[in-house]
């Protein structure tokens, strides 16, 4: 088996940190048994410094998991290993931004085409890909962001709810 290339060795404060972590009860599972497999493949001078297959068993790990795990501790250092890791960037863009929100909701407080009274979810989606704001968009779209926004075009109130009237004294 070749030679190991992301060693794990913690302090003295690190393998405290660490043992605490994997007794605390409430913490995520996951922190847990990072926090054991860790301790379980140090190299220190008080770790046991197991295998690869060893620590991976009596982790619940698998192999792959425990090698990812010890490049991550390379990374950012074995507390930060614990943490998943954030999301740079969305799966998909969203392809409703500010600019093309500002035109949708221009859109629905104008005058409904003629013949109308007023403006549907898809009468919106089409304008918007007409005139080439967006490429594509479906009517949920454009209700879910338009029920985002507070305005209520042809109602006494902005607000989502009425006001209770206030008792007389």
């Amino acid at each position: 088996m070749p030679e190991k290339k992301h060693h794990v060795r913690l302090s003295a404060e690190e393998r405290t940190i660490l043992l605490e972590t994997s007794r605390k009860q409430g913490v995520a599972a996951i922190k847990v048994q990072r926090a054991k497999a860790l301790l379980a493949v140090d190299c220190g001078d008080q770790g046991p410094a197991l295998t690869d297959r060893e620590a991976a068993a009596g982790c619940g790990l698998t192999v792959r998991s425990l090698q990812r795990l010890r490049v991550r501790v390379c990374e950012v250092g074995p507390l930060g290993a614990l943490e998943r890791k954030v999301r740079e960037s969305p799966p998909v863009e969203p392809k409703v931004t500010g600019e093309v929100e500002a035109r949708m909701v221009k859109i629905a407080c104008s005058d409904p085409p003629e013949g109308f009274a007023r403006w549907t979810m898809q009468m919106i989606a089409q304008e918007l890909v007409e005139l080439e704001i967006v490429e594509s968009i479906s009517g949920e779209t454009v209700r879910t962001t338009l029920k985002k926004t507070i305005s209520s075009p042809g109602s006494r109130s902005a607000g989502a709810s009425r006001q209770s009237k206030m008792p007389r004294s």
